[in-house]
């Protein structure tokens, strides 16, 4: 029986609740939930960065109690009346109820080590991250916002959905939405710095993502446009090992730095200091 097994069988002889231990995906071993916790969930046997919610991260990176959320107020419509296998009002509802957020971004202003910074998250629960009119509002308005008060920009991206289907051409327009407004960002001298995290795919990592003056990445993040299975059926050939990992993209000069989730509210507050912003 593997050790997984045992303790799983432990548990129900000793009725201990569900969740107390976690078996990490990539090493497969059983890990006590408060040690996750502790450790920012990552797997203290492997080093795995796990899923760490929009409000879990702000947290983590956030001096406690400064958080001032923007444009909360923002929901989605449903321009297209989109159905699948339910409707997109019905799955708008339940994914509110399931992850607590509105949508799959959340934006506002902070202090990172008494740093004031503008900062936007995207939440891979809610729709898997996707980019519809309200995630492409909310970083819209951040980066603006961030313009007109001349703070460092900060934006941790989450997203394994891309654009949003539900919401059709204006989903897509989002892409270029937010790009433009990082364009005018720019020239009026604003830093950006991008925090690319497990995983950040499609039209995510084709705009903002990827347009950051710094990018750092989490260990082992999935970060690409198509995933690696899709780009193997359709070109028919065999990918280089690790491919559209943070440590291939980093040997190939996509990201600037690995930060290891412990580390990232110094690396961050560190290079708002090197940049003089």
């Amino acid at each position: 029986m593997s050790q997984a097994r045992t303790i799983v069988s432990a548990r129900k002889k000793l009725n201990i609740p569900e969740g107390t231990w976690i078996q990490c995906p990539d090493c497969k071993q059983p890990v006590w939930h408060k040690e996750l916790e502790k450790n920012r969930r990552v797997c203290p046997l492997c080093e795995h960065h796990m899923y760490v919610s929009a409000m879990q991260r702000i947290a983590q990176v956030l001096d406690e109690g400064t958080f001032e959320e923007w444009d909360g107020n923002l929901l989605s419509g449903d321009p297209l009346e989109f159905q699948d296998s339910r409707a997109y009002t019905e799955r708008l509802k339940a994914e509110r109820k399931k992850t607590g957020l509105s949508d799959a971004a959340i934006t506002g202003t902070g202090m990172i080590r008494a740093r004031r910074v503008a900062i936007g998250i995207t939440d891979s629960q809610f729709i898997m991250g996707s980019m519809g009119s309200v995630v492409g509002e909310r970083l819209t308005r951040l980066v603006e916002k961030a313009t007109e008060q001349n703070l460092p920009l900060i934006i941790i991206s989450g997203s394994g959905g891309g654009a949003r289907m539900h919401e059709g051409i204006l989903s897509l327009m989002q892409m270029a939405k937010v790009s433009a407004a990082l364009a005018r960002y720019d020239k009026a001298g604003g830093l950006f710095i991008s925090v690319l995290t497990n995983p950040t795919m499609g039209g995510v990592a084709a705009s903002f993502a990827s347009l950051g003056d710094v990018v750092f990445a989490e260990p082992k993040a999935l970060i690409g446009f198509a995933g690696p299975r899709t780009i193997k059926a359709t070109i028919r050939i065999e990918l280089p090992a690790g491919f559209q990992t943070s440590e291939f993209l980093l040997e190939h000069g996509f990201i600037d730095r690995i930060v290891d989730r412990s580390k990232l509210k110094s690396e961050i507050a560190r290079t708002i200091d090197y940049c003089g912003k």
